[in-house]
């Protein structure tokens, strides 16, 4: 392949990210791949008293223990079904850029698919629901709507008390 060949085939790429598609219920959302870490099926997971009931509990991982929090639950009130397509999913928790990126799983559902598009074409949706500002814009194609799910806004500052060190609760 020549240099300017590569070149032209860079350009459009350049301008694309990966997105890791899933579905709570029959809506779609999708994570920024350079979010996640690593796609895991569903484990058994110890439960962590006093918790939200949206937070799945902790399991250990490489060493390392790792709360999990099922998206479902938290965006709309009712736990992720067990399927064979339900994942795992760690991603780089970081709520604020100058705080160390730590590991959070995510049930999902459906997380099977991915999605290679402009960032761009993510639009926002004209609504501040400030109850959920994990929920960013939203892109349509032939499927509907499909939103973007912003991994550092997920946690409140309890919640980051609750799963991880005194350090991240800022």
């Amino acid at each position: 392949m020549s240099d300017l060949a590569a070149k032209r085939g860079a350009v459009p790429a350049a301008k694309k990210a990966l997105f890791l598609v899933f579905h709570i219920g029959s809506e779609r959302f999708a994570l920024k791949a350079t979010e996640v870490a690593e796609v895991l099926p569903r484990l058994p997971l110890k439960p962590i008293a006093h918790a939200p009931l949206w937070v799945a509990g902790i399991f250990a991982h490489r060493g390392a223990l790792v709360p999990v929090i099922d998206l479902s639950a938290l965006t709309f009130g009712t736990s992720a079904q067990a399927r064979t397509s339900t994942r795992l999913v760690l991603v780089n928790y970081q709520p604020q850029p100058w705080s160390e990126a730590r590991r959070l799983g995510l049930i999902l559902e459906q997380a099977t698919d991915t999605l290679r598009c402009d960032p761009a074409e993510f639009q926002p949706y004209g609504l501040d629901n400030q109850q959920a500002p994990y929920l960013g814009p939203v892109r349509e194609d032939a499927q509907g709507l499909m939103q973007w799910i912003s991994v550092a806004d997920l946690l409140t500052a309890e919640v980051r008390a609750l799963l991880f060190s005194a350090e991240l609760s800022l």
